[in-house]
């Protein structure tokens, strides 16, 4: 028996009961010719600040759905399927937009004109719209607009060294989910308008591609900063990458500090002009995360209270699904997990974590490419055989989440994933671009909005109670309430307040966060 299958069986059935899982789903409002809808957040959705389920991301135009936490894999997608099935029905009774079924944006009017997020009058919305006026000066407003899917995950009985194991293990293997999953290997052109880029043309259409492409969200494309280049950031423990973090919402950044914090007529440019204005900046494949107190920071109540779980933050949008991702899909992730929480994690090295950034960009921008090799503790072996390998010492976690749950899902969830792996034409990214050439005349926009509008019609086609729509119009209301409330019972200066959230004594312990809420 090998030390996993050792680790696996001493978890017992109980803890593998508690596993407990949560999704964040992003997605564009796009109008019926592809493009992106400016107008505001539904009034039917409810506040963006303030509502448990639908809120929006980075732009105004850019929903964000979100489950509780389950027990079960069916669970959360039924309620996944719930809150898109309201947010459809809101948007139908509303007009003609529909939610955009890609990761890459729909077509994108100039930078400028992409909307913010707007949060209301308080100190705490503000502060976010703030902050993602920051992120616009720094990562220009196009780069905000993809969108993805989150997978938030635990296990009882799982400590912080445990947990960073597990991440240092996914950062390691992450390649594999971005060759099985990726569905982002096109987009339309006005995403790169002005930018540097190795994209090849489809056609005349305005699309552009990688022929072998899988994510392009997570290439050199995507969510990518030079300045956090400069971040070595380390897994090894907590105290280590909370030292890191720290660091970066510290340090000043000359180019920040060239947009100051106020332009001149007095409007905020961004909350701070450090290399990180807040944590939810850093960007990465997985996250470590906990729970916070109204007003805390992240970082504080990570070093305070440790790890609860992680965040899988790499998994594009499944245009091929009705919410964007599956059910087997979730199953592999579960499994995966397991596999990166039991398995041998030694410590990271600088070497391997630049090499493991090549692997990423190598493989969201060419992973489906025969004979393609990756680097491994400085040697080059292929991406398939290495990717097989990995699949093959899943088999034992399915098998007893099987016998754990009754059935056979996660063993076929891996069967289908090694199958597709081998026949990288049946990938989601490959079938994406054959649609794209052989149903759509080369165009990116004309697949993606036949699969949103396909999408849309399915949910509204899905039953509906009366209970059902009054309970979600229930929580819109309460939400409003719920903001007014944050917005009547604010007191201090906005700037007092951006200096308070913002400063480096919050990021340790302080006795009272009461007056400070997140952003």
């Amino acid at each position: 028996m090998t030390s996993l299958e050792q680790r696996l069986q001493a978890l017992g059935t109980e803890r593998l009961r508690g596993m407990r899982r949560g999704l964040e789903k992003e997605s564009l409002r796009a109008q019926p010719d592809g493009k992106l809808a400016l107008t505001p957040h539904p009034v039917a959705l409810g506040s963006a600040l303030t509502h448990p389920h639908i809120t929006t991301d980075y732009s105004e135009s850019q929903l964000e759905l979100i489950t509780g936490v389950h027990d079960s894999v069916e669970t959360c997608l039924q309620q996944l399927t719930e809150i898109h099935q309201y947010t459809v029905r809101s948007l139908k009774a509303a007009g003609d937009e529909m939610l955009w079924a890609s990761s890459m944006p729909c077509g994108l009017p100039t930078d400028e004109t992409i909307p913010l997020g707007r949060y209301g009058s308080s100190n705490v919305g503000r502060a976010k719209s703030v902050y993602r006026m920051g992120l616009g000066h720094r990562y220009g407003r196009r780069m905000q607009t993809i969108s993805g899917i989150h997978y938030n995950w635990s296990l009882p009985g799982v400590d912080n060294d445990g947990y960073f194991a597990l991440i240092r293990n996914f950062r390691r293997h992450a390649f594999l989910l971005l060759a099985l999953f990726g569905a982002s290997p096109a987009l339309c052109s006005s995403f790169v308008e002005g930018r540097q880029h190795e994209l090849l043309p489809l056609g005349s259409s305005g699309s552009l591609h990688m022929p072998y492409g899988t994510s392009l969200r997570m290439g050199r494309l995507g969510y990518q900063s030079e300045a956090q280049a400069t971040l070595d950031v380390s897994y090894n423990g907590l105290e280590g990458y909370a030292a890191s973090l720290h660091d970066a919402l510290t340090r000043p950044w000359p180019a920040y500090e060239a947009v100051g914090i106020r332009n001149p007529g007095g409007d905020y440019n961004q909350l701070a002009t450090t290399l990180l204005q807040i944590e939810n900046e850093f960007y990465g494949t997985i996250r470590p995360k906990r729970v916070i107190y109204p007003g805390e920071r992240p970082l504080h109540a990570l070093r305070e209270r440790g790890v609860e779980y992680v965040e899988v933050r790499l998994m594009d949008l499944d245009p091929f699904e009705p919410i964007g991702i599956g059910a087997p899909t979730l199953r592999f992730l579960d499994v995966f997990l397991m596999h990166c929480l039991l398995s041998d994690s030694p410590p990271d090295t600088p070497d391997e974590i630049h090499e493991l950034k090549y692997n990423q960009h190598l493989t969201a921008a060419r992973g489906r490419e025969p004979g393609l090799c990756l680097w491994r503790k400085g040697e080059s072996v292929g991406l398939q055989h290495w990717g097989i390998e990995l699949i093959d010492q899943l088999a034992p976690i399915a098998a007893t989440l099987d016998a754990t749950h009754g059935g056979s899902d996660h063993r076929d969830a891996v069967a289908q994933a090694r199958a597709s792996l081998l026949a990288p034409e049946t990938l989601p990214s490959a079938r994406v671009l054959a649609a794209i050439r052989q149903e759509h005349n080369d165009s990116f926009v004309g697949f993606v909005r036949e699969q949103s509008q396909q999408t849309h019609a399915h949910l509204l086609g899905l039953p509906w109670s009366a209970k059902q729509q009054a309970r979600f119009e229930a929580m819109a209301a309460q939400s409003f309430e719920a903001q007014r409330a944050i917005e009547a019972a604010d007191t201090m200066p906005f700037e007092v307040y951006r200096q308070e959230y913002t400063s480096p004594a919050r990021l340790g312990r302080h006795p009272d966060w009461s007056a400070i809420a997140p952003v």
